[in-house]
């Protein structure tokens, strides 16, 4: 049976990609439950599996002078049956065979390792993505379910589900495709690990530019904020400490190489890269660009509620197609922005 054994659980390694050593464990716990329910024992059967993969199943009890708990205690005379000399304190093995195992029994075994197979493997797949968490993580499309448009996506050997919504809109995901996902978080759950991945979520905006721009991967340039609508236009607020470093500038890179493999990635998605500043008037002015401003007044500083003016002619690019540009802005600067039109002449703000 040695032989038998050893080649079933290779190939099983082998198929499955489960680590040999836990499916011996596995294999010897199962057969341990199975033993203990035929032999009506709660406790003091053993299983195990040598170098040779000779599969031991015993039952272990301590020879005492007063049985109080015939699964795991014998008495000295008892115990002599099977050992000459055993003596008060000895633990005797009794060997079992699997041949005394009922049918069953034998159905038992075979359920806990299916069960066990299962743990293990999800037991893999939630080490795999733990490491992944709040990383960037390069998926293949596996399969597109037509009805839902959900994608089954392949991540380091384990499979994952990337829901529609979170697909960036309007992007049309095929079989074999490579695509860049964020895993925003794993979960153990009573199902199995949970992993929730997304194409939306600005945690992905972050972790490309940390890929493409060394500057900002190395701390030279901080992200401070990321304001998004997945599919349209994102904006990012980029910031560095030394004054001899362009932050928007080494975010663009040269002829726009940067920012634009950035673009690739995200479906073509726009991106307005602005420079962040600790005067609220500056940032804020700087948020709704492309638009000109005449001015910004703080009217809370507190509840951080402010008045932009803008040209009259360019009050439709400020707030933009359906308010987005103005939304946005909102989002990446965390103010609440009223935007006024100026009809008069007027002398446009310095962008900062």
């Amino acid at each position: 049976m040695n032989t038998e054994l050893r080649d079933a659980i290779m190939i099983f390694q082998k198929e499955n990609g489960i680590d040999a050593d836990l499916l011996c464990e596995k294999l010897c716990g199962a057969v341990a439950t199975a033993a203990r329910k035929e032999f009506g024992v709660k406790s003091g059967v053993y299983c195990e599996i040598d170098e040779n993969y000779e599969l031991h199943i015993c039952m272990r009890k301590e020879v005492v002078e007063d049985v109080l708990d015939p699964d795991v205690e014998m008495s000295e005379e008892e115990a002599k049956e099977y050992k000459e000399d055993a003596v008060l304190g000895d633990t005797i093995e009794i060997p079992l065979k699997l041949s005394n195992l009922g049918r069953i029994a034998a159905q038992s075994v075979k359920h806990i390792i299916r069960q066990g197979v299962r743990e293990i493997e999800h037991e893999q797949v939630l080490k795999n993505f733990q490491s992944k968490n709040k990383e960037l993580v390069t998926a293949k499309v596996v399969s597109v379910n037509p009805q839902t448009g959900d994608a089954n996506v392949e991540i380091g050997g384990s499979e994952a589900l990337l829901p529609k919504k979170d697909q960036i809109p309007g992007e049309k995901l095929h079989d074999g495709d490579y695509i860049k996902i964020y895993v925003v978080d794993v979960k153990e759950s009573p199902k199995g690990p949970k992993v929730i991945l997304s194409r939306v979520n600005t945690g992905l905006v972050r972790r490309l530019f940390e890929q493409e721009v060394p500057e900002i991967y190395d701390g030279t340039v901080e992200i401070k904020s990321i304001a998004r609508e997945a599919g349209s236009r994102t904006k990012i607020a980029v910031w560095a400490s030394d004054e001899n470093v362009d932050p928007i500038g080494s975010c663009i890179g040269p002829k726009g190489s940067r920012v634009n493999k950035v673009i690739e990635m995200m479906s073509g998605e726009k991106i307005d890269i602005i420079k962040y500043s600790e005067s609220p008037v500056a940032y804020i002015s700087a948020a709704l660009a492309p638009a000109e401003i005449v001015s910004v007044e703080i009217l809370d500083e507190e509840n951080k509620i402010c008045r932009v003016t803008v040209p009259e002619t360019q009050l439709s690019l400020a707030i933009g197609n359906k308010g987005q540009n103005a939304r946005l802005a909102a989002r990446l600067t965390g103010w609440k922005i009223d935007i006024k039109p100026y009809y008069g002449d007027y002398q446009p703000m310095i962008q900062l």
